[in-house]
């Protein structure tokens, strides 16, 4: 079987690069597409303190880390918007923006991307006030009221960056308390510069060429209010980025991939890792147990597909 490539991984967060490394390790002719920089999310992620080995590393550092040791064995990283992914024959076969690629095994490490409020205002103040990604614009709001809206990790410890920057940071949650890790959560409550706000949603998003505050209901008495601010951050969630795959794959309800123990999915030959798979948790050292999991399996994929062959000849 002639293909472009051994593996094509798609997606080139922690888990990708894992999955890199270990593939080039086995010398298998294997690439790595991803649309922007190497890393996924922990590129744009200050600090990491929950990674093995580390007790503090920026996440851009850690990013930079793991794509230097894949290279080195000889993973090819390329900078490349993938568009599709289908199977001709036993033939797995990458579309992107600018090319065709074929591999004999493919691994999804496509994550997903941030869920959003779907409030009027929010959309024509992107970029404007309203971010999903704190690292990326915290900056901009030095001694503003900043508010964030969410109570899992990624809000928690978003607003907790941010206390850097603003005068305050007021976290606005629907529930009554907070979904994050019990260490994340101690740390907010004992931050002078959060507030909570608890059994609320934001309704609207409100300002004139930026934001400049936020009209919000309590879900229990129906009370309404005004907060000003002058950016709002929005962690609540994310949808997995699973579409790629023209089959028929299967998936959960929340669109996440299902895949066996050895990472590979209903379409023989695919393999998916990382925040886009289902499982409990969605964390660095998931996505790098998954990705090694993926190459290992890959490479029987591959022998078999190679005993295939030689059975037909």
């Amino acid at each position: 079987m002639n293909t472009d490539y051994d593996i094509i991984i798609v997606g080139g967060g922690p888990g990708g690069l894992t999955a890199g490394l270990y593939g080039a390790r086995a010398e298998l002719k294997t690439i790595l597409l991803e649309k922007y920089l190497p890393g996924g999310q922990i590129a744009v992620t200050e600090e990491v303190e929950d990674y093995p080995g580390f007790e503090m590393i920026s996440g851009a550092e850690l990013a930079s880390k793991m794509a230097d040791h894949a290279t080195k064995f000889g993973l090819e990283i390329k900078s490349e918007e993938v568009e599709e992914v289908y199977c001709r024959g036993d033939v797995r076969v990458v579309k992107t923006v600018e090319r065709e690629l074929t591999a004999k095994a493919v691994i999804l490490a496509t994550g997903g991307s941030p869920n959003k409020l779907n409030v009027p205002g929010e959309q024509q103040f992107t970029g404007k006030g309203v971010s999903y990604c704190a690292i990326c614009d915290g900056a901009f709001f030095k001694g503003e009221v900043i508010a964030v809206v969410g109570g899992g990790d990624a809000a928690v410890e978003e607003g907790l960056f941010l206390t850097k920057f603003g005068s305050k940071v007021v976290l606005i949650h629907r529930r009554d308390e907070l979904r994050a890790q019990k260490i994340i959560q101690t740390r907010a409550f004992n931050n002078s510069k959060m507030e909570f706000i608890w059994d609320t949603v934001v309704e609207e998003i409100q300002g004139d060429t930026k934001v400049k505050s936020l009209s919000l209901q309590n879900v229990k008495t129906g009370e309404k209010s005004s907060l000003d601010v002058g950016a709002v951050f929005i962690f609540v969630g994310f949808v997995p980025n699973s579409n790629l795959v023209r089959e028929a794959i299967r998936k959960d309800q929340g669109g996440y991939i299902i895949t066996d123990d050895t990472m590979q999915t209903s379409v023989p030959g695919i393999f998916a890792i990382g925040d886009v798979r289902a499982q409990l948790v969605r964390q660095i050292t998931n996505a790098v147990g998954d990705g090694t999991t993926a190459a290992v399996a890959a490479e029987k994929h591959i022998e078999r597909l190679h005993d295939k062959e030689l059975t037909v000849k």
